[in-house]
């Protein structure tokens, strides 16, 4: 007569590693599609001033950021200490403030060009010569819809 014995069950089984890479895949793809890319480099300074009245823009809004400020410690050998403007990571002199937004609002797709906007961050302790300037310059391009960044707080007129 044969004998039956039983197996017996030396612990768990091994965990199969088989769907590891497809996991590691699934998330590789997530991070790639959600991870938004760096836009640019502020090159001048940007101690933007305050307001207490402050109003977010709805992110689907076609924008175009224009900063104004010294430029920062590195760039003063190449550029001096003067109040620049700077556009997509270029120092633009006023009068050819023009050529990139026009560019930028041909880009874009026909429903948005009349309703881009341009942003402008500006340092507070930047003169009002070069942004009366660039306001002339947007007029006379027809880019008209003009946003001032600020930081929320109680503005004080006699702060630096």
């Amino acid at each position: 007569m044969a004998k039956f014995n039983k197996k017996k069950t030396d612990g768990v089984p091994p965990i199969s590693t088989a769907s590891l890479p497809d996991i590691i895949f699934m998330l590789l793809f997530f991070f790639m599609t959600v991870t938004q890319s760096k836009d640019g480099e502020i090159k001048v300074v940007n101690d933007v001033p305050t307001a207490n009245q402050v109003q977010k823009l709805d992110k689907k809004d076609p924008v175009i950021y224009v900063y104004a400020g010294e430029p920062l410690a590195r760039y003063q050998d190449k550029f001096g200490k003067n109040a620049k403007l700077q556009i997509n990571d270029v120092f633009v002199d006023v009068d050819k403030v023009g050529t990139p937004i026009l560019k930028y609002r041909e880009g874009l797709q026909e429903r948005y060009k009349e309703i881009f906007i341009t942003s402008l961050k500006i340092d507070k302790h930047t003169k009002m010569g070069i942004i009366g300037d660039l306001k002339e310059k947007l007029r006379e391009i027809n880019a008209l819809k003009i946003n001032y960044i600020t930081k929320e707080g109680t503005p004080s007129i006699l702060s630096d």
